[in-house]
């Protein structure tokens, strides 16, 4: 096996300013994280090529994680620090070429029953862990596949959690934003009911020591549950919590109804307690934090006001502001921290892709606190400072996003990061006897940050009042995806700079507009997944005009789009008489 040894410590001097705005630990520390007084970080590992999702820990501190972009040879990766300076100078990959996920959504990592669970896109496998050894010996075994056809992928990540009765739980993410039809269409209506909820929108159980289980050998335990990455048991009230990514498109599907700031604040992230055969709603209903309930969608009859059958589905135990992007979440039951963090919520906001025309959001990790039982607060900023700039105007402005959770046998906690493949340790330095809202000072003070706040309707509100034309539409319609640079969101929306795709053939790229487009789609060394909706409520001129204006802009020098162009493919395929289906690419 190769062994990587790494030795890459960060300076630990901040000045004041810079220490607010970047992150830099209060301590000093040289982790470089903004933490509570009193918790330091250090650099676990600086960067992992292939970046990674979730994270856990064995009892003899092997912390194993779960490669995003896994290579031809390796879908693990296991990190030793043999000298006890908090540093990884041990680092080998594991797994086989077979475990390769199809899609860049490969996420979970527990450890449960002296094995390692892990997920690619479709499948959930499993090494038997040997004490005293790095990487498990024999071949991995499957305990599910996720055997639907996959050809319209949206939702698709498999994380995973354990009971105490022996039961795994894996969610089926629904593959639609909101059960149009057709998809992402404004102004189209949901399909009612929606057929998707019968085998996906949900959370299924699984016996954990079962192998080789497809969906029909587990039990659907809840439902209305749009998509999930953030999920685990809660040990002290015995059930399991999820917080789910909320719904997309407000304003672009349905801007008559909706602004661009309710747009970017909602809906809520939900924070659900998850009981068995509960259901909260989707895709009939959503959360608005800001009211305090459920309302009822635009795609079933909605305005945002109206509350309708939403009556009678299950409410959340928070809900936190649209599109932070809740990627973990992890009870602690450690006891090198506070006694306030006792059995309460951490949770990683990796962060908005799709917030424009206002800064992104999130990017910090969260803590909820907890008693008997029950949330007993609002949430708090536990560990900020990884994206490195406010306010964050397009995703790849952020240098790094937090991703993966996991306690070390000591308390300590790892968190990760999906930019770099970077991973943090923080510890607790401080006197737990005199840990309280003094120490905690510094941390609401973040919450002052454009990447937190409640962005002001006008003051943060990045788009200009004279765009015209294709810029207009581009800010509208585009750039909460494309990014107002461009630039794109890694995995997910492709860049429109330097791309072919763009530059290149101009009647494809009018086909991509009217006929959206869905697949892996791989621009240089990048896969996207990403789904592209059509555009076809725009007249021939609008989309003329928006992409005359990408070819010719953020670095592109191509021809112009001529609205007779627009038109000519338009009226073809109308004369067709087919249903228009959405261009399907892969990178196979």
């Amino acid at each position: 096996m190769t062994k990587f040894i790494y030795r890459l410590k960060i300076g630990a001097v901040c000045l004041s300013t810079l220490q607010f705005f970047l992150g830099c630990s209060p301590s000093g520390q040289d982790g470089g994280l903004f933490l509570p007084e009193g918790f330091s970080s250090v650099v676990v590992i600086d960067s992992i090529a292939e970046t990674i999702r979730h994270m856990d820990v064995t009892d003899d501190n092997i912390l194993y994680a779960k490669l995003r972009n896994a290579h031809e040879n390796a879908s693990v990766i296991a990190l030793k620090d043999t000298n006890g300076d908090g540093y990884s100078d041990i680092m080998e990959r594991f797994g086989g070429k077979n475990q390769r996920a199809k899609w860049s959504y490969a996420t979970a990592m527990r450890i449960y029953n002296g094995y390692i669970y892990y997920s690619s896109d479709l499948v959930v496998y499993r090494h038997k862990l040997k004490p005293g050894t790095l990487i498990p010996e024999g071949d991995a075994e499957i305990v599910m596949t996720d055997d639907h056809e996959h050809g319209k992928h949206e939702h698709i990540g498999k994380p995973i959690a354990f009971d105490n009765k022996g039961y795994m739980y894996v969610p089926f993410g629904a593959p639609s934003n909101a059960c149009q039809d057709p998809k992402r269409t404004p102004g189209a209506p949901g399909l009612d009911p929606c057929p998707q909820l019968e085998d996906h929108g949900g959370i299924w159980r699984f016996d954990a020591n079962k192998l080789n289980q497809t969906q029909k050998d587990g039990y659907k335990y809840a439902s209305g549950i749009r998509s999930v990455v953030a999920m685990n048991w809660n040990p002290v009230d015995e059930e399991l919590y999820v917080v789910m990514h909320g719904r997309d498109d407000l304003l672009r599907l349905w801007p008559n109804t909706f602004s661009p700031w309710q747009s970017a604040m909602l809906p809520s992230e939900e924070f659900m307690r998850v009981t068995e055969g509960s259901h909260f709603g989707w895709p009939y209903c959503y959360y608005d934090q800001m009211l305090g309930k459920k309302v009822l969608a635009p795609e079933y009859g909605g305005d945002g006001k109206i509350i309708g059958r939403c009556e009678e589905y299950d409410d959340p135990v928070i809900g936190f502001p649209g599109h932070w992007a809740p990627n973990d979440l992890i009870f602690y039951q450690g006891d090198a921290f506070p006694e306030r963090y006792k059995n309460g919520a951490f949770i990683t906001f990796h962060g908005s892709t799709n917030r424009a025309p206002y800064p992104q959001s999130g990017y910090f990790v969260g803590f909820v606190p907890f008693k008997n039982g029950k949330p007993s607060g609002e949430v708090e900023v536990f560990a900020d400072g990884f994206a490195q700039v406010d306010p964050i105007v397009s995703v790849k402005d952020a240098v790094h996003r937090p991703m993966g959770l996991a306690v070390g046998p000591d308390g300590e906690m790892y968190i990760s990061d999906s930019v770099k493949g970077k991973i943090w340790k923080v510890v607790f330095e401080g006197d737990k006897n005199t840990f309280g809202s003094a120490q905690l000072a510094q941390m609401e003070e973040r919450k002052r940050l454009s990447h937190i706040r409640t962005p002001d309707k006008i003051a943060d509100n990045l788009m200009k009042d004279d765009l015209v034309g294709g810029e207009h539409i581009y800010y509208q319609y585009c750039s909460a995806c494309h990014q107002k640079d461009g630039g794109g969101a890694p995995g997910r929306f492709p860049p429109i700079v330097g791309t072919d795709w763009v530059t290149g053939d101009k009647e494809r790229l009018i086909e991509v507009m009217l006929r959206g487009m869905e697949g892996s789609l791989k621009i240089g060394e990048e896969v996207y997944n990403g789904v592209m909706p059509q555009h076809s409520f725009l007249s021939d001129k609008e989309i003329a005009e928006v992409l005359t204006f990408i070819r010719s802009n953020f670095g592109n020098e191509a021809s112009a789009v001529e609205t007779e162009e627009v038109s000519t493919i338009r009226k073809t395929q109308e004369a067709s008489g087919t249903p228009v289906e959405p261009i399907q690419v892969t990178t196979e």
